[in-house]
């Protein structure tokens, strides 16, 4: 089977968005462990109120994502001048919609929780937390459009250096502003949700300097800023309106499954929590890997070498394998090393260990099926992503209400629904490949 890229080629694009993503994840990390010493229902509130900022903040990741496939083939037929008027029409687009969501959030999120959160302890601090979250809109929805331009033009190294910057100022936010050091007060889960959206103006800001800076920005059109055009944003929006709604539904059901867990108590949802943000670990090398393959399809394809696709979408598999699964193992074989992390509570801990186990197996499955969704979505065929992931969504909520809900089954089980939600989008994707008509799409 053809390839254009050796394994090394894919490892240096590779290893800088690794690095970012690991670093971004370290921002969930430290929340985690520095409310797990809070309490219970802090680190519980953190999962509901957390994953309900991501649902937003993904439909403007979602568009982010259709721009990164626009920009990469732009990059591939080198039409670099073009890029420039991409990326500054995806500025005015991202910029309002974080103003229009800021608002929906701001005067309805606490409406919405109240209805569907059972414990009133949960209700009152995943409020807290929401209502200095959503501030953060307006600096994060920016911030993903420079990390598209950086990623389509296969920039990458630029991406570790601003999460190292943004890491490194959400631990110290957080540490003042959480445990109310150095004459700050004590704001617990408020002050962790100030803390992220700091960071995230920190993150933005380092954007700017560095491309204003280090980037030849008359070659890629950033030298100018235009006027808002229409027709440019339209033919963004053909490719990325598809990826937005794919990615508002998929996290709305990953913030079901949270609602779900939260019925069975305190201590389940503390567990999901937990066993969350260590999969996040798993999940950002997965990642890194599967993004790398939907941005060089897009290259490959914008260059005229279709037939070197199906090879590439292999040769990410077999390496992100490499890095995934001795992680995976590594967290299997001393739980309570990971864990320990989190939480000092050792009851929590214990509670943990069984869902941690599956977690970790659903492996197996997610990393083709991630590296197969990213490569149909970097075929430009955004439409056709969605419905695949449509209707392998209908299927994880049927399945997760029926054994969560109804069942009402052990945490750990509930995490089962991972192995089921991969599985049918591997199958989907792999047949698309396979049989689809990709190969001629002009975006």
């Amino acid at each position: 089977m053809q390839t254009k890229y050796t394994y090394k080629q894919i490892w240096l694009i590779a290893y800088p968005i690794l690095i970012s993503l690991l670093m971004e994840q370290l921002i969930g990390m430290t929340d985690t462990a520095f409310l797990g010493r809070v309490g219970e229902v802090e680190l519980g509130a953190s999962a509901i109120a957390g994953v309900f900022y991501m649902v937003i903040f993904m439909v403007a990741f979602g568009f982010s994502i259709g721009a990164q496939i626009l920009i990469a083939r732009r990059n591939g037929e080198q039409q670099y001048k073009e890029i420039g008027d991409l990326f500054y029409q995806g500025i005015y687009f991202q910029v309002g919609m974080a103003t229009v969501m800021f608002l929906l959030s701001y005067c309805f999120s606490p409406i919405i929780l109240k209805r569907i959160v059972a414990s009133e302890h949960i209700y009152e601090a995943a409020t807290s937390y929401l209502h200095w979250r959503v501030f953060g809109a307006f600096f994060s929805f920016s911030a993903v459009m420079f990390r598209a331009f950086f990623l389509g033009t296969t920039q990458t190294k630029t991406l570790t250096l601003n999460s190292i910057v943004m890491v490194l100022s959400n631990v110290v936010f957080n540490y003042i502003l959480i445990f109310g050091k150095f004459g700050f007060p004590a704001l617990g889960i408020a002050g962790a949700a100030i803390g992220s959206s700091l960071a995230e103006l920190v993150s933005l800001l380092f954007f700017i300097l560095y491309t204003r800076s280090r980037i030849d920005c008359c070659k890629y059109g950033l030298d100018r800023i235009p006027k808002f055009r229409l027709d440019v944003l339209k033919r963004m929006l053909n490719v990325s309106f598809w990826t937005m709604i794919q990615n508002f539904f998929s996290l709305s059901t990953w913030f079901l499954f949270f609602l779900y867990v939260e019925h069975l108590g305190e201590r389940s949802l503390a567990v999901t929590n937990i066993v969350r943000n260590v999969s996040g670990i798993l999940f950002m090398v997965l990642m890194a890997f599967a993004s790398t393959c939907g941005s060089l399809v897009s290259n490959l394809i914008g260059a005229g070498h279709s037939d070197c696709v199906a090879g590439t979408i292999r040769q990410h598999v077999r390496i992100a394998y490499v890095f995934v699964l001795p992680l995976a193992l590594l967290f299997a074989v001393f739980p309570k090393l990971i864990l320990g992390i989190y939480t000092d509570i050792p009851d929590l801990q214990d509670a943990a260990v069984h869902s941690l186990w599956v977690m970790c197996s659903t492996y197996l499955f997610l990393v083709p099926a991630n590296v197969y969704f990213q490569a149909v979505s970097g075929t430009g065929n955004t439409r056709t992503a969605w419905g695949l992931e449509m209707a392998t969504l209908v299927i994880y909520t049927a399945y997760i209400t029926y054994i969560i809900l109804i069942l009402q089954l052990d945490v750990a089980i509930c995490w089962t629904s991972e192995m089921v939600y991969s599985s049918f989008i591997l199958i989907f994707c792999w047949l698309y490949i396979k049989r689809g008509n990709w190969q001629g799409r002009k975006i």
